[in-house]
């Protein structure tokens, strides 16, 4: 198997307005922005340092009439896109968008899984000479956290799929926090989704240097914060939170501020159970 195999490679987002997206993402997590549209598709891509992250498109019609809401979607590195996605068949999950590829650069399928949570497959169709990013880098994604209505069955699911192996696991109040690795390195948990979320989904976290002045960013630009902050290992914090146009993110980052000043410290309790790596709503 190649080097990444089984490791989130890409995130997109599909939005309702890619302008307003666009503008909101690159305030919030200090992103550039490239135009990257083909003919008749508009894209975009954010960037760091002048290297792509991630890439920005319209949600496109027949999803809107289909219910299908903005929202992100991480990309999995495979060494066989088209045995990868029989493979979902196979085991329970529907291939919503077959094997096709982008140019000369990749070949892609996207998918749901049993419990219905949005994922999709990339391979490469030509070898990949950069170096993999620091996953803790500022404007990378730090961690991937699947919300799922049975997570035995989920995990068993992704690691036939995938070949991801179980990490440590914590016990908390809310249950039990599953993490684990791809090619020996911790990338993600898992966790038992809130009665209210009608379907597992997975969610990402955006790494910030400063986790209170990119909250404040969220709120005036337009978003929402909806849980946290909270304190998880190594002195950082998250929040979830929801873009102007409806799409679920997670950030991570530092205290910047000496004083408690825009958040209210979590109770003992809540902090505690974060520590397992962290908890939702």
């Amino acid at each position: 198997m190649g080097d990444s195999h089984g490791r989130f490679v890409w995130y997109e987002l599909m939005t309702t307005d890619m302008k307003a997206a666009r503008t909101f993402y690159a305030k919030v997590i200090g992103w550039g922005t490239e135009n990257a549209s083909m003919p008749g598709m508009p894209y975009s891509l954010f960037t760091v340092a002048g290297a792509s992250v991630s890439g920005l498109m319209g949600l496109p019609q027949d999803a809107k009439e289909m219910g299908v809401k903005p929202s992100w979607i991480g990309y999995v590195a495979v060494d066989d896109v088209d045995a990868a996605a029989s493979r979902v068949a196979e085991l329970g999950g529907t291939v919503h968008v077959g094997p096709r590829e982008i140019g000369d650069i990749s070949r892609f399928a996207v998918f749901v899984d049993p419990q219905m949570a949005g994922l999709a497959l990339l391979q490469w169709l030509k070898p990949r000479r950069e170096r993999p990013a620091e996953p803790s880098a500022t404007g990378r994604v730090g961690w991937h956290e699947l919300l799922a209505a049975d997570v035995e069955k989920a995990f068993g699911f992704y690691s036939d799929l995938l070949g991801w192996q179980k990490a440590q696991t914590n016990q908390g109040e809310r249950g039990a926090y599953q993490r684990f690795s791809a090619g020996g390195q911790t990338i993600g948990g898992m966790y038992a989704k809130p009665p209210t979320a009608p379907s597992s989904f997975w969610l990402y976290y955006f790494n910030v240097a400063d986790i209170d002045a990119a909250a404040e960013r969220v709120t005036v630009g337009g978003g929402q914060i909806i849980e946290g902050p909270l304190e998880v290992p190594e002195d950082s914090w998250i929040i979830h939170g929801i873009d102007p146009q409806g799409a679920m993110f997670a950030l991570e980052g530092k205290r910047g501020r000496k004083s408690i000043g825009y958040f209210e410290r979590t109770a003992p309790d809540a902090a505690a159970d974060a520590r397992s790596r962290r908890w939702y709503w």
